[in-house]
């Protein structure tokens, strides 16, 4: 734990922590929020879903674009005008659900909420990389940031439910507004750890994902985020076919307690191993892990395999973060981040999509057959790429350099 001390107590760091940890937690409220709202303005499920997706791809996709401008022209200028847009955005869906409007609207007014999420998660983590620099304490410091959006995204759908429950899901997405604004403003405002804005000079085409590394990054990222959205399908399909689906909260929390767990133990330790190797095997051991809810017929069987997913998850992408603070040049560190968080945020979306079917057509059983599939198939990817996960000898001052020794 004095690994852990240590990093909080970096001077000024809960100074811009406090006000990121308010923010992201809407951020984990959005695309189930959008579900419930949809659902609950049209009556159909099927509509929900079109437009959860709708806002989860287009924060997919835009976010790593708002990381891009937030390298270039700092944090602050990005943050505030993009709060804007999405306040708006989230306000105008809030009223066409609440006057039952058709769904093209809703579909094109929650792509728009989604695409303008404000990434705060992926700028914390470049803050905490301008402070902390590649010292041993990065490492701690991106475990205490996956074990926030574990958090965060354990308590959201409870916050989420229990307001949509006992109120309506318009009160519920109201309150989460309300917290994302605030926290947003707050943490733009904060100086501490600020990186300089620079020129971003990546010009080719794709980008950020042409850079050394970063595309087979963000495969295995997608195939992570697979393990969260086929698991919420396959636990609550599971629980209900056993009868009792009341069960499917508890399970799912417990996945989510042993990846903290699994975070905080994993940041703790000052490894030896080379990053890439343990991305490599920890990518191997979760498909193994998670090979084991495919047996799981019953309820304590489902706690036991989703407990051991859990504990092998969060070290995985605490590692992928490691890895890409040392491969990209920092004019694009932030853009980078938010390229592993929308491939995340993909992975959920297509995981839930793909497991959702199988349930349908075969059983609740076949939804586990998914994160061992996508996680086996990316440690082979990431081994197979295992040399450009490796930093270059020299220094890469711009991306545009490291390109061309790519």
């Amino acid at each position: 734990m004095r690994s852990y001390l240590n990093v909080l107590a970096t001077p000024g760091a809960w100074r811009f922590l406090a006000p990121a940890l308010v923010a992201r937690l809407p951020y984990a409220m959005l695309q189930m929020g959008v579900l419930l709202l949809v659902q609950w303005s049209t009556g159909s499920y099927g509509a929900a879903g079109i437009a959860a997706a709708a806002a989860a791809v287009s924060q997919a996709l835009v976010g790593p674009q708002t990381g891009r401008l937030a390298d270039r022209y700092g944090q602050r200028r990005v943050l505030l005008p993009q709060i804007a847009v999405h306040g708006l955005a989230l306000g105008a869906l809030l009223a066409l659900a609440s006057a039952q409007a058709a769904l093209p609207f809703l579909v094109l007014t929650a792509a728009l909420a989604g695409a303008s999420v404000p990434q705060v998660g992926a700028m914390v983590r470049a803050r905490w990389a301008h402070r902390l620099g590649r010292s041993g304490k990065l490492n701690t410091a991106f475990a205490v940031e996956s074990i926030t959006d574990e958090l965060t995204f354990t308590l959201a759908p409870v916050l989420l439910v229990g307001l949509s429950t006992g109120f309506s899901p318009v009160v519920a997405l109201l309150g989460a507004l309300v917290l994302i604004v605030a926290g947003t403003v707050v943490f733009a405002s904060v100086r501490t750890a600020l990186p300089e804005p620079m020129p971003v000079r990546v010009r080719a085409t794709g980008g950020v994902l042409r850079l050394r590394g970063v595309a087979p990054l963000a495969l295995a990222f997608l195939a992570m985020g697979s393990v969260f959205g086929s698991l919420q399908v396959g636990i609550t399909s599971l629980t209900a076919a056993l009868g009792e689906p009341a069960l499917a909260g508890p399970i799912y929390g417990t996945f989510s307690a042993a990846s903290v767990v699994g975070g905080l133990l994993y940041g703790a330790v000052r490894w030896k191993v080379a990053a890439r190797a343990r991305l490599v095997s920890g990518l191997a051991l979760l498909a193994v892990a998670t090979t084991a809810l495919t047996f799981a017929g019953s309820i304590p069987m489902t706690y036991g395999a989703a407990a051991l997913a859990g504990l092998v998850i969060a070290p995985v992408v605490i590692t992928g973060y490691t890895i890409i603070d040392d491969l990209v040049p920092a004019d694009v560190r932030t853009e980078s981040f938010t390229w592993l968080n929308g491939a995340i945020g993909l992975g959920i979306a297509t995981g839930a999509s793909v497991a959702g079917q199988l349930v349908d057509q075969v059983g609740p059983s076949l939804a586990f057959v998914v994160p061992p599939l996508t996680t086996g198939l990316a440690a082979l990817l990431v081994l197979v790429r295992l040399r450009s996960l490796r930093p270059l000898p020299e220094p890469a001052v711009t991306g545009e350099q490291v390109l061309q020794r790519h």
